[in-house]
């Protein structure tokens, strides 16, 4: 290999961590490695990784929770690594968008096998098409997760971001503060709350303010929408 190719292995049995991570980087591999969902999507939806093996008994949030949360922001190829072997859980896990499975105990040479297989299937460093959203002169690349205005790159949170990209997801289509509390902040509508308003007003502070656009538009007493140009 030319370069390295980084994978992150999220796996909380640290001693079979341990084994699989000598086993890659003997093979010319990068390793990271996270003992918790949280810190394994963290470390998935920031980082810049070739693959992600990842277990689905995890501590702190489980494998599925994880996978379902990194294909709202990422299309990096994800093998899982289970002690299951029920039908119901490989489906599941191929139909939250993983790639393979694999399930323990596994031997290594399969592991590296499988590891070759989604790593050859994957369309490399490069984002594709469809990990790019924009909108006049914003673009989101969710694969890296940055956000640039005018080709200049601009800092946003974690939810920011998701907000941004549900909105450009969604362009030319009004949502309601309802939806968007349901799928960005993923929880139930109370009508009390000012939370997608107060973040609006972020993005606008960040985005239309700077840069003397108009991206996101209001309509009174139903929600928000990001229109194309022209219409």
């Amino acid at each position: 290999m030319n370069f390295k190719q980084k994978i992150l292995l999220v796996e909380d049995e640290e001693k079979l961590a341990r084994f699989i991570e000598l086993e890659l980087c003997h093979e010319g591999y990068s390793v990271t490695k996270a003992f918790t969902g949280r810190a394994g999507y963290e470390l998935a939806a920031s980082g810049d990784f070739d693959l992600i093996l990842l277990d689905i008994m995890l501590p702190e949030l489980n494998g599925m929770e994880v996978l379902r949360r990194l294909r709202r922001v990422s299309s990096v190829p994800v093998i899982i690594l289970t002690a299951r072997d029920e039908v119901m859980d490989k489906v599941a896990g191929l139909d939250q968008g993983a790639e393979d499975y694999i399930t323990k105990p596994f031997a290594i040479e399969e592991l590296l096998a499988r590891i070759r297989a989604a790593l050859r299937k994957s369309p490399g460093p490069e984002s594709s098409i469809s990990d790019i959203l924009s909108s006049q002169s914003v673009r989101l690349d969710l694969k890296r997760h940055t956000a640039t205005v005018l080709e200049t790159q601009i800092e946003l949170t974690k939810r920011e971001f998701d907000l941004l990209a549900y909105l450009l997801k969604n362009k030319n289509i009004v949502v309601t503060r309802e939806m968007l509390l349901e799928n960005v902040w993923e929880y139930d509508f109370d009508g009390g709350t000012n939370a997608v308003d107060v973040y609006i007003r972020f993005l606008r502070s960040k985005i239309d303010e700077v840069f003397d656009i108009k991206l996101i538009h209001t309509v009174r007493g139903v929600g928000y929408v990001i229109k194309d140009e022209q219409l």
